[in-house]
């Protein structure tokens, strides 16, 4: 999963990209206002954690801005501001959740995967699909019949966005906006191997290749 991270505190903005990174997540990083309305408009993301006192452009303008332009990608906001009036002002411009600082990192991750499966239509604590779950804290992929299966963190990653979209075809592009940071080398034949390891830990039949398409995540009892 792509996740925006728009926090003009570097102490703070580089640990959390090295716990969501743990976590399984793909972190593109900005540090001021223009640049975080940019890049949520140019790039494909799957969530935004938003820091609404940026400089150039707050935090608040920067999710009116796009939610006037159709943009719903689910928005997480981060603030020092905690009083009852500017959340209130958060999340009428449209936020999906709101957390104050000081915050505990355990609950912004919590936060951040509950927000991920609603935008994906999954109301349930898991993130999962056709008997098949993902538990996130350890690494672990859990099979239909309680087999639990270790991930490593690409494998997580990739898992995840599978779980998060069952039944769609994913490009490789696709796959790979998932797994790499937008300043990371890229090599689509790695897609072709993760997605080999998968099904050697989960079973051939859950990913199903669509030539010249992609791949997409199955119900391999159908």
């Amino acid at each position: 999963m792509r996740i925006l991270l728009a926090e003009d505190d570097v102490w703070l903005a580089e640990g959390l990209r090295q716990d969501l990174h743990k976590a399984g997540y793909a972190v593109d990083w900005v540090a001021d206002g223009n640049r975080a309305l940019a890049w949520g408009e140019g790039t494909e993301l799957d969530g935004v954690i938003l820091d609404l006192g940026l400089p150039g452009r707050s935090g608040l303008e920067v999710l009116q801005h796009w939610r006037r332009r159709g943009n719903r990608v689910p928005v997480l906001i981060l603030s020092a501001r905690h009083t009852w009036a500017e959340k209130v002002a958060g999340l009428k411009a449209g936020a999906d959740d709101y957390l104050a600082k000081p915050f505990s990192v355990e609950e912004l991750l919590a936060r951040l995967e509950a927000l991920l499966r609603r935008s994906h239509g999954q109301a349930g604590p898991e993130i999962g699909a056709f008997g098949l779950t993902l538990d996130v804290a350890s690494a672990q992929a859990v099979l239909p019949d309680g087999q639990r299966v270790q991930l490593t963190a690409t494998e997580l990653r990739l898992l995840r966005y599978f779980l998060l979209n069952p039944g769609r075809v994913l490009s490789k592009s696709q796959l790979a906006d998932r797994l790499y940071d937008w300043d990371a080398e890229r090599d689509s034949n790695v897609i072709e191997v993760y997605v080999r390891r998968l099904r050697d830990k989960l079973g051939a039949g859950w990913i199903e290749t669509r030539r010249g398409l992609g791949y997409l995540l199955r119900d391999p009892s159908q």
